[in-house]
């Protein structure tokens, strides 16, 4: 027998994910959009798009599609796209308990699509997701990601709405934990960390309290039940994106991107080679927070529970060769040597060039390739070294 979905509050229906009651109608909008055709037939090929139109007027919920027709793409990407997606530590969280992943950051899409279909694998039901309203350049957009269990995080507001924004984002995040039951995902900081050397913004930390602000810091987190997971990929398809990211504004700091950038990072992060992919879930850190002295100043209260959550997903990263050979040459040693053969140490460096050869936009010098190369080093390097010193 279906569970009844909760009803979400009125205040927070601008950023929840769309009610099952309306999934029907909301997805029958939704596939006549003309943009929705041709992402379709690049993540799904297998199907002809009146195929794929049928499948999504026959679903009735949020499971049902990303069960039915999400675990399907995602093993297309899985199987196309890597080496094998893996998981540990999945056993020691409980079926009945809803949490708040935390996880590193690594690619726009990707991180969260495969969290739910790791946890739909497993027989639990999946997470919501959040989500910047800045990637939701399209009004199809936000309906589609609404549709697959994501809540809106607001972006870019003055001073006052960003306050606002952060009460109502997190008081919706506190009601789907303890109301909903459902277990909800956000990454570490806003946006991806760029050069992988991951740690949790206070910012972030501070939000999740504000959506139960009679509450001490720790019991208030206490209640989100925060478990965090250190995502591995082997190889990163948008490091040399990111490294002319680093590029850019090392010549000129007022640099942005343009929006079309992220659509960019999106299709290369789903579409391109990613080697080995790991999740590790850790445990919920309920039992460290109790650690913390309740007389401990705030400040020192936010940072000491940054600090759990990062040793925590440090802990737990899985380190490949890329990251041994990387840590290497960035060092000039050899302290890792035996983790890996001359053969793959020269397969790694003509990778990273040939990354580097697919900036076609912009002319670069000697310099620049190094700069880049330099900084693509240095992100497969980082899970090492924290890796390192988490263990010490």
């Amino acid at each position: 027998m279906k569970k009844e979905e909760v009803m979400t509050p009125v205040e927070f229906l601008d950023i929840c994910p769309i009610a099952d009651k309306d999934f029907h109608n909301e997805m029958s909008i939704l596939v006549e959009e003309p943009a929705l055709r041709s992402i379709l037939s690049l993540i799904a090929p297998q199907y002809t798009f009146s195929q794929l139109k049928k499948i999504l007027l026959s679903l009735n919920s949020k499971h049902e599609f990303q069960s039915i027709v999400m675990k399907q793409i995602v093993e297309g990407f899985i199987e196309k796209t890597t080496a094998g997606l893996t998981w540990s530590g999945l056993e020691m969280m409980d079926k009945e308990t809803s949490y708040t992943y935390i996880t590193n950051h690594r690619d726009i899409v990707l991180d969260a699509t495969q969290l739910g279909y790791i946890l739909v694998a497993d027989g639990r039901e999946s997470c919501e997701v959040a989500i910047g309203n800045n990637l939701l350049i399209y009004d199809w957009i936000k309906k589609l990601v609404r549709l697959n269990r994501s809540f809106i995080v607001k972006r870019n507001l003055g001073k006052i709405q960003t306050l606002q924004a952060a009460i109502q984002l997190s008081s919706y995040m506190h009601f789907a934990v303890t109301q909903k039951k459902k277990s909800i995902w956000i990454a570490q900081r806003e946006g991806r960390c760029k050069d992988s050397n991951d740690r949790t913004q206070e910012s972030l930390v501070k939000m999740l309290t504000y959506g139960n602000r009679e509450k001490s810091i720790v019991e208030s987190l206490k209640e989100m039940n925060i478990a965090p997971i250190a995502l591995s990929y082997e190889y990163d398809p948008n490091d040399y994106l990111k490294a002319k990211e680093f590029l850019m504004k090392s010549k000129n700091p007022n640099w942005k991107k343009a929006p079309e950038d992220d659509l960019i990072s999106m299709q290369t992060g789903l579409m391109g080679y990613k080697g080995h992919v790991h999740y590790a879930f850790a445990p919920c850190i309920n039992e460290e927070l109790d650690k913390i002295p309740a007389d401990l100043d705030k400040m020192l209260t936010v940072n000491r529970i940054c600090s759990i959550i990062d040793h925590a997903i440090h802990e737990n990263y899985k380190i490949f060769k890329t990251n041994y050979i990387a840590h290497d040459i960035l060092f000039d040693n050899k302290e890792f040597a035996d983790k890996y053969t001359e053969e793959d140490k020269e397969a790694f460096t003509k990778y990273l060039g040939d990354q580097i050869d697919k900036v076609q936009d912009i002319k670069l010098s000697d310099f620049d390739r190094f700069y880049m190369y330099n900084k693509m080093l240095q992100m497969y390097s980082n899970p090492l070294t924290n890796q390192v010193e988490a263990m010490k």
